[in-house]
């Protein structure tokens, strides 16, 4: 069974360690798997004032209903996860009967400060909750951003962490499979 992931950052820097984090994890997939980023730059705030969904919000939407699995990487912003990752959850979340999100697998991984992005992954956990999303529980990925494991482009170069994000890649694709039976 061939499956499609969907990779999506809570950071909109154009070197960001965690759009390195997506890109490694796309370099890494397993046989049979294929996966694409969505661009969050141009995507406003979720309001229930608008009538239309703006193009941009439309393009990612689509982008997540095509995924089988979704990859959220993204920065830690005072112990929680990212506006820009949390608003396309809730442009999400806001679909008829939750239909793009209910049921589907995620892998979590973050490069922030000191402790990684522990704070905001467990935050995002449980956002998760609600959203009836499902995510792999291990292995987890915490990077820190600041450090050597990444070059001046944000590119990951830490071989521990390089092995451990395709580890993880291969964990989603047998538990995805698991779940779409």
């Amino acid at each position: 069974m061939s499956l499609k992931y969907l990779g999506i950052t809570g950071s909109l820097r154009q070197k960001s360690t965690n759009k390195g984090l997506l890109r490694s994890a796309a370099a890494s997939l397993p046989d049979g798997v294929v996966m694409e980023t969505a661009d969050l730059s141009d995507v406003p705030f979720y309001n229930a004032d608008l009538t239309e969904k703006p193009a941009s919000v439309q393009r990612v939407l689509a982008q997540i209903g095509a995924a089988d699995a979704l990859v959220l990487a993204g920065p830690e912003y005072n112990y929680s996860l990212s506006p820009a990752l949390k608003n396309i959850l809730d442009w999400a979340s806001r679909e008829k009967d939750n239909l793009l999100l209910a049921g589907k697998p995620i892998a979590i991984m973050g490069a922030g400060g000191g402790m990684g992005t522990s704070r905001a992954q467990h935050h995002l956990r449980q956002v998760c909750v609600c959203l009836d999303l499902h995510p792999l529980n291990k292995p987890e990925v915490f990077a820190n951003a600041f450090s050597a494991s990444f070059d001046a482009d944000g590119n990951l170069t830490d071989e521990r962490l390089l092995k451990l994000i395709a580890e993880q890649m291969q964990a989603l694709a047998t538990w995805t499979r698991r779940l779409k039976g």
